[in-house]
């Protein structure tokens, strides 16, 4: 009857679903070329806005991307782990990198600062990759581990209390996205949105007295969901600081995808 056809569409929907979330990866692997640039304060100063704070997030090992991975900033301190395929010069692992900054030249999905594109080569064999200036990679998305480091908010030098207030987003981890910022007066339910003004730095006009809390939208993969940090800047908050937020973020977006590694390279 109609009620048995309908049940059997839902299930058919939900095995299909359930088939789906099982075959889900987090590991696509990709297939480009990467470049590189010889100062890695080329990337520390791009987009994203880290400045010198870029070098604190991996080393040194910092990354341009396509606009894809850059999505008008929101990529922003997203991890990748990148091997070059030349066998006789490059190691089977390669290196992780940071994106920091865009990459305006579609020729390739990287440009790597000098530190990571030395990082895919064998011991001994630096020089060589430097010689090729352009390499075919493998890559894929990887989470971001700071073990030591809670998220962070600086609170940036064109700040003026208590009329403007623009904080940068550091040390995100996991497989995420940050796409919403909101602050509020701690104990106070009156949130005021923040807008994304460049990278992964945000900032509003409408700032609440008092110690601040924000909450923040973040998404991995298919869904997004909020994550509190209920007592960010005290009171008295000042320029170039930067606060602990007491949380971390350690969620992984799964991806449907074919080719599929999961595994350590």
């Amino acid at each position: 009857n109609h009620y048995h056809r309908i049940m059997a569409f839902f299930l058919c929907v939900f095995v299909l679903f359930l088939a789906s979330s099982a075959t889900a990866c987090d590991r696509c692997v990709h297939q480009s070329k990467a470049s590189f640039f010889s100062k890695a304060s080329t990337l520390s100063s791009g987009a994203c806005g880290y400045g010198s704070l870029a070098l604190d997030l991996s080393h040194g090992q910092l990354a341009a991307g396509a606009s894809s991975f850059f999505s008008n900033g929101a990529g922003c301190g997203a991890c990748f782990q990148v091997r070059c395929k030349d066998q006789a010069i490059c190691t089977k692992e390669g290196t992780k990198v940071v994106l920091t900054d865009l990459n305006p030249n579609n020729q390739t999905d990287f440009v790597l600062s000098s530190r990571a594109f030395t990082a895919m080569a064998q011991k001994g064999k630096s020089q060589q990759i430097l010689k090729l200036v352009n390499v075919d990679i493998e890559y894929k998305r990887v989470p971001c581990e700071y073990k030591k480091q809670n998220l962070a908010v600086r609170v940036e030098e064109s700040s003026k209390k208590p009329d403007y207030l623009a904080i940068k987003i550091l040390y995100q981890g996991g497989q995420t996205e940050i796409v919403g910022v909101d602050v509020a007066q701690v104990g106070s339910s009156q949130w005021n949105y923040l807008s994304r003004k460049h990278g992964a730095v945000w900032d509003t006009s409408r700032v609440p007295q008092g110690a601040l809390q924000f909450r923040f939208v973040v998404t991995s993969g298919y869904d997004g969901k909020w994550v509190w940090a209920k007592k960010v800047l005290p009171a008295d908050w000042k320029v170039g600081v930067i606060y602990n937020s007491d949380v971390q973020i350690t969620e992984v977006a799964q991806e449907g995808c074919s080719p599929c590694n999961d595994e350590t390279w």
